[in-house]
């Protein structure tokens, strides 16, 4: 499971002109699952959003986690993390997983999160999506639950 993670001050996405989900202080999350991924996946990967500490603290360092500031989460899926660029111009989606296990595994980790008091807005699986967001920083992370980086 992969992960981009930006702090933002607010982010919105959108399904055919609708908003179908926004949060102000949080975290955007960029979501994809792959092909071997596994329940355990999901819950590193979710314990990993809560507590990751990439929040200023009263010095200004980031010191503090979501759960310390009310902040709250936005989950978009998006296989493409999955993407593999570095044969040819056309990237390769082997890695991805299958639209059934990709879905089960993305509402796993929200509902995760949920389970741990944060409010989680999502994107809706499988659509074209408009995401609109006001970074904070810039402050931006790469995760991913097998620990490649």
């Amino acid at each position: 499971m992969r992960a981009v993670v930006q702090r933002v001050k607010s982010a919105l996405v959108q399904v055919d002109g609708e908003v179908v989900g926004h949060i102000n202080k949080g975290l955007l999350v960029y979501l994809s699952v792959g092909k071997t991924d596994l329940a355990e996946d999901a819950e590193y990967m979710a314990d990993k959003l809560v507590n990751l500490r990439i929040f200023a603290d009263d010095t200004g360092r980031m010191n503090q986690s979501i759960c310390d500031v009310g902040g709250a989460v936005l989950l978009v899926s998006n296989f493409t993390l999955h993407g593999d660029c570095r044969k040819g111009r056309r990237p390769g989606f082997d890695e991805a997983a299958k639209p059934e296990l990709g879905n089960d595994l993305y509402a796993k980790v929200a509902s995760l999160i949920v389970h741990r008091d944060i409010s989680v807005e999502k994107g809706v699986f499988g659509a074209h999506m408009q995401v609109t967001s006001v970074n904070d920083g810039p402050v931006t992370f790469l995760l991913d639950s097998c620990k490649q980086f």
